[in-house]
């Protein structure tokens, strides 16, 4: 399967787990408003989800998958699915333990995430029961990021790409369902987010033995080769998951700021992950197997004309993503979650976050593109660096911009941190020979950019003259579905005229090898 093709195959299921993840957010919206309750709600599910992203989905990832395609291509399948049965059973006891210490310590440590909400009555109290709740669900999405990998290494990015629309679908139903019966919605979206964790470790279970990568439970043992696994799990999961914890940074400012800033924070974020999960993951996904391949055969120079062609993709989709963002920001979050406890005032605190926060879209899908590069080569070591640097910067900068700008600032300093990150890899990977942009690169990105200054102006104009008609919800959809339309046409116009990117382009991209 080529690069592209895998993109596609990941980015279409990731649409589909973005669009239903709206849907779920729109549903706490509808629910639990932007007020305690939904501040520690998304504090108590931000909490297992930074060790996942930190550990599983980033760093575990990034050391797994070279060494599992390692033995694949070199020892076999065989060997290959002894290893990944090893590194399941020491995961395992690892996290379950981990667990079971955090659940005894819940209530000090979310006094280090949150420490804002001691000063509302309550507030800290329903943090504490939801975190304990939805804490195990970290158990389970690791498990599931393991057979993930093995899934991906084999070129199988179906089945793992939808289990997030699963997470979504099972946290909606037992919103749905258990509301009524529960103290609080937000009782019912932490249960609905323990029952989601095992939806989708289930699912992958099943889907690895369709593989013929059937993953049996083995007695744990440190052997050599899940000693070295661990050892480059620890310097990459900050690197891996620079962008959580930069959130994470944000939410622990932000539960001192206000009540309900750090529910703005996390819709526009929501929307933001949009297109950052539909093209970042994506990329990330489908790049890093397929550079370690390349490495392992000795094609350096396939390597980079492969991350190239990346860059070139990521950069057409996010560049106007984040520019219609930015314009219509207002209109997107109206449409999406003005409804039930969620009032103007919610909107126009959430909107602003949104603007500052696709000022960053394209660094973060570029990170994506980046870090393969130091992942494929086995070296987890340097994005840790730089991950250090890039969280100093940002904590630097939101209590800089907190003061003057409130919950906005944090959102701003996380989109510049981003591209601090993006350019101190690019520079790091150019010095060592592993990354220069080609004749092609560099003639299409001056002209994408042209194309999208382009569309900024002609959506901007719609803007004016369409949204001033939107009086009620129907109205309010329809315009902002004729917004999104004219500034689609006017970037897709562009390119072809600037010849920033062609549809035959694309679908040669989307055939090569």
């Amino acid at each position: 399967m080529s690069l592209f093709r895998s993109i596609a195959t990941v980015g279409g299921f990731t649409m589909a787990s973005r669009v239903t993840g709206l849907m779920r957010e729109m549903m706490i919206a509808h629910f639990l408003g932007a007020g305690a309750v939904a501040d520690a709600f998304f504090v108590a599910f931000r909490f297992p989800n930074l060790f996942r992203s930190l550990f599983a989905e980033g760093a575990f990832n990034a050391a797994f998958v070279p060494l599992f395609t390692g033995k694949l291509t070199a020892e076999g399948r065989e060997e290959a699915r002894l290893f990944a049965e090893r590194s399941l059973a020491v995961l395992f006891v690892a996290l379950a333990l981990f667990v079971a210490v955090m659940e005894l310590a819940m209530p000090w440590a979310l006094w280090g995430l949150a420490p804002g909400f001691g000063s509302t009555p309550g507030k800290m109290t329903l943090a504490v029961e939801f975190s304990r709740i939805c804490f195990p669900y970290l158990l389970f999405i690791s498990l599931t990021s393991l057979q993930a990998g093995v899934l991906n290494s084999l070129g199988r990015f179906a089945a793992a790409a939808g289990t997030p629309v699963l997470l979504n679908l099972t946290s909606m139903a037992g919103l749905w369902l258990l509301a009524p019966h529960t103290e609080t919605a937000g009782h019912a979206m932490a249960w609905g987010t323990f029952a989601a964790g095992i939806v989708q470790f289930s699912w992958l279970v099943f889907s690895v033995r369709r593989a013929g990568m059937p993953l049996r439970i083995v007695r744990p043992r440190l052997s050599p080769e899940i000693r070295l696994l661990f050892k480059r799990i620890v310097p990459g999961a900050v690197g891996a998951g620079v962008y959580q914890v930069n959130l994470v940074i944000n939410t622990m400012i932000a539960s001192l700021v206000a009540d309900g800033a750090v529910s703005y924070l996390n819709y526009a974020d929501r929307v933001n992950q949009l297109p950052l999960g539909v093209i970042g993951i994506a990329i990330g996904t489908a790049l890093l197997p397929l550079l370690s391949r390349q490495l392992k055969a000795g094609e350096a120079e396939a390597a980079q004309v492969s991350q190239n062609r990346a860059m070139e993709f990521g950069l057409i989709l996010t560049l106007p993503a984040a520019v219609a963002l930015m314009v219509i920001a207002a209109p997107v979050i109206r449409v999406l979650f003005e409804r039930g406890s969620f009032g103007p005032a919610e909107t126009a605190a959430t909107a602003s976050a949104l603007v500052a926060f696709a000022i960053g879209l394209p660094a973060y899908v570029l990170v994506k593109v980046l870090t393969p590069a130091f992942f494929a080569r086995e070296d987890t070591a340097t994005p840790v660096r730089v991950a250090g640097a890039t969280m100093l910067l940002n904590i630097v900068l939101n209590l800089a911009l907190v003061g003057s700008l409130a919950h906005v600032g944090m959102a701003l300093s996380t989109a510049i941190a981003a591209w601090f990150n993006v350019i101190v890899l690019a520079v790091l990977l150019k010095r060592r020979g592993f990354f220069a942009m080609d004749e092609r690169l560099r003639a299409k990105a001056p002209r994408i950019v042209a194309a999208c200054a382009v569309m900024a102006a002609a959506l901007w104009g719609a803007r004016q003259v369409l949204w001033p008609l939107a009086q009620g919800q129907l109205m309010a959809i329809a315009m902002l579905v004729a917004l999104v339309t004219a500034g689609l046409v006017a970037f897709v116009v562009a390119a072809q005229l600037l010849d920033a990117a062609r549809l035959s382009d694309i679908k040669a991209m989307m055939r090569r090898k």
